[in-house]
């Protein structure tokens, strides 16, 4: 069976869907601790830029290019590369970007996918234990304790994954659609009054300046290619995610104001899991450049001094897992969706597949964080600079964010700018003429040279 025969019930369902794919725990976990490690402003500042110059128009391609190849990422730019006159030889290496983009999203899954079951495995512990107390000693031990247990983190990334495979097994519309329109919504009114809370609560006005403010001593190839790596990640272009989603997506769903939605949705999230995360930070005296466990070291904090928090942060973590499944569940679905559409394999038989070796490659990023924690594989060498001290997990999350996602980001940005027509771009995103002209102008070489330019100077410098 075709990945293609089955279609979004309507629009909305592919606005809320297209949203959860972005507002995962992305926005909610990876970018407040991605932002503390970078100096706050210039971070965001970066971030910012990066969207409107770089991952808007690469949304708007892969979403031209799904719908008018109507496939998979390697199925649908083979196909547009061959109608729009490249050769058999040359369409299959354009096609071989699309597949770079579903091995990059099947490796983001495998340690995501971990980081998903640390949110159930919270819920759970402060169902049974309650909250750890008011310090943040006493809050990172708890954090520390759950790290240092590989079993209990193995079982919460299975468990993930299961729920995950569920969802995608039962196809786009049943499974995908059904759970990000009936969860999306509840997640961000429950960030608004997180964020109302730190507020009150914590110190706002250093989170405000922390955040944006830019601190110049960050201004640099590093903090740049981080801010870009993470807009990649977060809102998943260069994946070929939004080429797999629009395949699915009718004629009469405006693509461009989908891309809009969702990008703005995402920002909102993330710069709302700043303000709820950050001013408890700089209240409680914690480090912002804590790494992967700020969110689930600060927001305990927060929770333990709220009247009924133990109900609040149960709440909380659940609904983070629910962040954190929209997104997994259109990672899954990159993957699926390829083999559903090379090997006409059913949809139940290509997520069991993908599912479980997404599970098995997730073992080293469970290990990481405590039987491997002290192992770094780039120690030693001198041409790994900053990367020496990192573990695997560090250095699957830095390959897929800061190299393979802009590599095949800047692969989409060349096709859709120089192969694919822009008559395709302007009938699929229904543009202007000064809009056509504005995209085209920023994928020929606005995207693909900013791309390039901040891969080598993160190199050099």
């Amino acid at each position: 069976m075709s990945a293609t025969h089955e279609t979004w019930s309507g629009r909305l369902g592919f606005l809320l869907a297209t949203i959860g794919s972005a507002v995962g725990i992305g926005s909610i976990w990876k970018f407040p601790y991605e932002a503390g490690a970078n100096g706050g402003g210039m971070f965001v500042a970066f971030y910012v830029v990066g969207l409107a110059l770089i991952v808007v128009p690469l949304m708007f391609a892969e979403f031209a290019t799904g719908r008018r190849g109507g496939g998979d990422p390697g199925h649908s730019l083979t196909k547009l590369a061959r109608t729009h006159g490249a050769t058999d030889g040359t369409a299959t290496r354009w096609g071989l970007v699309g597949v770079l983009g579903v091995v990059t999203g099947f490796l983001i899954l495998s340690f995501y996918a971990v980081i998903g079951g640390w949110t159930l495995g919270y819920a759970v512990d402060t169902a049974l234990h309650g909250l750890p107390g008011t310090t943040a000693p006493a809050v990172t031990a708890r954090y520390r304790e759950f790290l240092a247990s590989p079993w209990q983190m193995l079982g919460y990334h299975a468990v993930f994954m299961f729920v995950c495979a569920v969802i995608v097994a039962r196809g786009i519309s049943g499974g995908i659609e059904t759970a990000c329109m009936v969860l999306m919504p509840v997640l961000g009114v429950l960030m608004v009054a997180l964020a109302g809370y730190s507020l009150i609560e914590g110190d706002f006005m250093a989170a405000v300046r922390f955040l944006f403010v830019p601190d110049f001593s960050h201004f640099n190839a590093r903090t740049a290619l981080d801010a870009l790596g993470l807009g990649f990640f977060s809102i998943g272009v260069g994946l070929g995610l939004m080429i797999t989603y629009a395949a699915f997506a009718g004629a009469d769903v405006n693509l461009r104001q989908v891309a809009i939605w969702s990008v703005l949705a995402d920002t909102a999230i993330s710069i709302l899991a700043g303000l709820a995360v950050f001013p408890l930070v700089f209240a409680h005296g914690l480090d912002p450049a804590s790494g992967p466990g700020l969110v689930f070291v600060t927001l305990p904090l927060a929770f333990a001094q709220m009247p009924f928090g133990v109900v609040a942060a149960c709440a909380f973590f659940l609904l983070l897992f629910v962040a954190a499944l929209a997104s997994a569940i259109s990672l899954l679905e990159l993957t699926v969706a390829m083999l559903v559409r090379r090997y006409g394999w059913s949809q139940a038989r290509a997520t069991l597949l993908a599912a479980t070796l997404c599970f098995v490659a997730g073992i080293a990023t469970v290990l990481s964080f405590n039987h491997w924690a002290a192992w770094q594989p780039l120690a030693g060498l001198a041409w790994a600079k900053g990367l020496s001290g990192a573990t695997v997990f560090d250095l699957l999350d830095f390959l897929t964010s800061n190299v393979l996602l802009p590599a095949s980001g800047f692969g989409i940005a060349v096709f859709a700018g120089w192969i694919l027509p822009q008559r395709v771009l302007t009938e699929e995103l229904g543009l202007t003429l000064r809009g056509a002209m504005i995209l085209g102008f920023l994928l020929r070489y606005v995207a693909p040279v900013s791309i390039a330019a901040i891969a080598v100077a993160s190199l050099l410098f």
